[in-house]
């Protein structure tokens, strides 16, 4: 009986054991399943844009670090109109940053680029499969809108961000106002702060009262429909422009990105979050999966938010639009192609361990004095892409001083460029680069063109000057982008305005 008892005690445990490990198995398949289920339901409802429409002239891959192209869309079509107000049918872009994620994978930076700037907007794809004619010096959020589409032309607004940056661009996601609403709630709200009380006429503008209290001076949680306000808000703030509104919407995604970051970075936390998003999200078609979706947000998991920065890219007014400043924005670029923060850490992972070999306090470098520019063996073309005349003559005696062979001279097809291109063919790009040297706020751009080209804009006629000589490439960025920075672990009430 004894060993009956024990045997039946045994195999009591034994089952007790069973149950258990059953039941965790369950719990396993059913989590699994659970996850599984959540990938081909995501997939199934993401939306992707057509690769055709993706320029061929594209900058070449850089760096080992990823560029993610991320664009708010305003929308007013179907569901949006409710959240966004308006009875306009054609997409609009209402903001637009860079991601740039570190070869190192411990630091990022967002590169905001203000709706008013004035770019250039290369050739795009219609919806009816005819390209545009490139536009010059027009306002940047109007590259979202060629083909007057309701989905609006992200492979545009890419197309225009690769062009402007010299940067290739990995990724692009938009999230409309649908999706934007949805996330927020479903992460449980987002803590942000005003700088002041905000009324009904800070959102409508043509009111003629003040109207009632909408948000409270001071920190607190928003979701849903009262997010979306607050980003948005840009009257009664400042100096009322879209650069204030900027900085409030770094504070609030860096305060996002710290409330997902505090629930979890892994499948289980993001799948619900990505259920909400993913509905009015529209992405390119390398990130068309749930799958690849994930795996880009977990990638991002070992960054702290310490180094987790935002930006805007160097800017003054003009009249009242946004110019882009040279060369410190061309100083920006060319430091996420070398992956290098804006503090001037090495973040290319080639140290211990993957880690920048500089620690964060460690003060930046001093710019090197630049060696003399030798253009000896380069060979290359000088057209004028401006209205001034006689200036790719000037720029020929320049080159042809510093040793450079210049095969011609001669009238560019566009004649309103703002700054200077080196376009450079396969095997070329060192020589493009020695060649931008001489002229100030310069980039270089791949093309299936053999030889270099060089297509002088209006910077070089208002600065003929030798960049290499009158403004030293900086080793690390202007001071002025770094001062100008907030991390995602920042004081929510700080710098939330401007002017």
């Amino acid at each position: 009986m004894t060993g009956s008892r024990k045997v039946a005690a045994g195999g009591g445990r034994g089952s007790r054991l069973g149950r258990t490990a059953m039941t965790g198995l369950s719990f396993l398949i059913l989590l699994v399943a659970g996850v599984g289920w959540g990938y081909l339901k995501l997939t199934g409802q993401i939306d992707t844009f057509g690769a055709d429409g993706i320029s061929g002239d594209r900058p070449p891959a850089s760096s080992n670090g990823q560029n993610v192209l991320v664009i708010g869309s305003d929308t007013r079509s179907g569901a949006n109109r409710k959240l966004g107000g308006g009875k306009g049918t054609v997409g609009r872009s209402d903001t637009a940053f860079l991601l740039h994620v570190y070869a190192d994978h411990r630091h990022a930076v967002a590169v905001s680029i203000p709706r008013d700037s004035m770019v250039d907007i290369p050739a795009c794809r219609t919806p009816g499969g005819e390209w545009t004619a490139p536009q010059h010096h027009v306002m940047f959020n109007g590259a979202f809108s060629v083909g007057e589409t309701a989905e609006g032309n992200p492979a545009c607004t890419q197309n225009t961000v690769e062009h402007l940056t010299g940067l290739r661009v990995d990724h692009t996601v938009v999230v409309d106002f649908s999706g934007f609403s949805a996330l927020t709630s479903a992460v449980g709200g987002v803590p942000v702060c005003l700088p002041q009380d905000i009324y009904q006429r800070d959102l409508s503008p043509n009111r003629t009262t003040r109207g009632a209290l909408v948000f409270a001076k001071g920190p607190q949680t928003v979701s849903g429909q009262r997010a979306l306000d607050y980003v948005r808000i840009r009257h009664g703030i400042g100096d009322g422009s879209d650069i204030g509104r900027i900085k409030r919407q770094q504070a609030f995604i860096g305060s996002l990105i710290k409330k997902v970051k505090s629930q979890g970075l892994n499948p289980t936390t993001l799948l619900p979050l990505a259920d909400a998003a993913t509905d009015s999200m529209t992405v390119d078609p390398g990130l068309g999966s749930a799958d690849r979706l994930l795996k880009f947000a977990m990638s991002m998991k070992n960054i702290d938010l310490r180094n987790t920065r935002f930006v805007t890219v160097p800017w003054r007014y003009e009249g009242a639009r946004v110019a882009i400043v040279e060369p410190e924005a061309h100083a920006l670029w060319e430091a996420l192609k070398a992956d290098r923060t804006i503090d001037g850490q090495d973040a290319s992972g080639q140290g211990k361990g993957g880690r920048s070999t500089k620690r964060p306090d460690d003060a930046s470098p001093s710019p090197a004095a630049p060696a003399p520019v030798s253009g000896t063996g380069i060979s290359l073309a000088v057209y004028n892409g401006t209205t001034v005349n006689g200036l790719a003559a000037r720029a020929a005696e320049l080159l042809r001083a510093h040793g450079f062979t210049v095969t011609g001279t001669a009238t560019a097809s566009n004649q309103d460029r703002m700054s200077t291109v080196i376009q450079y063919g396969p095997g070329l790009e060192a020589e493009a680069e020695t060649t931008a040297r001489l002229f100030a706020g310069a980039r270089t751009m791949a093309s299936g063109t053999p030889g270099i080209q060089v297509v002088l804009g209006a910077s070089y006629a208002e600065n003929p000057s030798p960049a290499a000589e009158a403004t030293p490439t900086p080793s690390a960025e202007p001071s002025t982008v770094g001062d100008g920075a907030r991390s995602a672990d920042e004081d929510l009430c700080k710098d939330l305005s401007y002017g």
